[in-house]
């Protein structure tokens, strides 16, 4: 693959075509997303979310912000964290930005409906506009395999984060055993797609997504990204036999 040309699933397209076509994915997948999500996850994914939102370590006074966010599950679970605890302590409230370059997937979550200290941007994960250390948190689920430029967005994250920020980036991984791979190879290839077809009305959506899974780097390939995008103390916690992993790190 060519400096000009970037991974869409299995294919190489130009560089510049990539955001166009991921868009065009989840703008199909947007109103079936949370769904879809439960059932290809077997619902496990809200487990695997609320460890995320725990390793972003919620609390009063904090802001996060959700890159990818879509439809705000992690930057709800954050802010109620927040403020449970804010109710016991005192101080000040937290709040948190869903911040996705997806404008269907933003509506989906305002579909949910609001809450106070819950605001919502478009926003390019390579290009965040917000200012120089204004996060004490950042989390990104399921969205850094959809970027074009990995390096770009994690140097642009890490901008972004306080001194001491938390970085925590939820994503799918690699099984950590041959046959759970082969498994998993299996539920993905076969059923996910064909899930897809039948719920969303959309199969070449989600066997993208199954394909982009199967090109993110492995754990410790991603793992040396973010230590070259400048975070420190960078951690991975393998989930359900590395199925998914949380890679964590800091802003010092």
């Amino acid at each position: 693959m060519s400096n000009d040309t970037v991974s869409f699933g299995f294919k190489d397209v130009p560089r510049a075509e990539k955001q166009g076509l991921v868009r065009q994915v989840f703008d199909s997948s947007a109103r079936r997303y949370d769904l879809m999500n439960d059932l290809m996850s077997l619902g496990v994914h809200r487990v695997w979310k609320d460890i995320t939102v725990t390793k972003a370590n919620p609390r009063p006074g904090a802001r996060l912000i959700d890159v990818a966010g879509g439809t705000g599950d992690i930057a709800r679970a954050f802010l109620d964290r927040a403020d449970a605890l804010q109710a016991r302590r005192g101080g000040d409230k937290a709040e948190a930005v869903v911040a996705d370059i997806n404008e269907a997937m933003l509506r989906s979550g305002l579909e949910r409906g609001g809450r106070d200290r819950l605001s919502w941007a478009t926003a390019n994960a390579e290009y965040l506009p917000f200012d120089n250390q204004s996060a004490h948190a950042i989390t990104i689920g399921f969205g850094i395999r959809n970027v074009t430029n990995r390096d770009k967005a994690l140097k642009d994250m890490h901008r972004v984060l306080k001194p001491g920020g938390r970085f925590v980036c939820l994503e799918f991984s690699r099984p950590t055993t041959r046959p759970l791979a082969k498994l998993y190879d299996a539920w993905s290839f076969h059923a996910i797609p064909q899930i897809g077809e039948v719920i969303a009305k959309d199969r070449e959506s989600y066997q993208y997504l199954v394909e982009s899974i199967r090109k993110f780097p492995h754990q410790s390939a991603f793992a040396s990204e973010l230590e070259q995008a400048g975070f420190a103390r960078v951690s991975v916690t393998n989930l359900s036999g590395g199925i998914a992993a949380i890679h964590t790190g800091l802003k010092l």
